[in-house]
């Protein structure tokens, strides 16, 4: 068990927020935050995999316009007399 030394003003700031945010102890409220920034870490990798997602997208889509580009090009070029 690591044991860490705190100022009693510290320890009065983390009573206070204890008694704030409704945590029962210093734990209960420790174990809150690092839950709070899991959350955070999940939802930036969410957006990461939708930034990605949205990226194949559209490189698919560009690819189909090109194609789509092409037969058009080829069609009006077969449609000439």
């Amino acid at each position: 068990m690591i044991s860490v030394r705190m100022s009693e003003e510290e320890f009065s700031t983390l009573r206070r927020m204890c008694v704030a945010t409704g945590a029962r102890s210093l734990s209960d409220m420790a174990r809150e935050a690092m839950r709070g920034l899991l959350n955070g870490a999940n939802q930036e990798t969410a957006t990461d995999a939708t930034k990605n997602e949205y990226h194949t997208q559209m490189k698919d889509l560009e690819q189909k316009v090109e194609r789509l580009s092409a037969e058009v090009a080829l069609f009006k070029a077969n449609r000439q007399p």
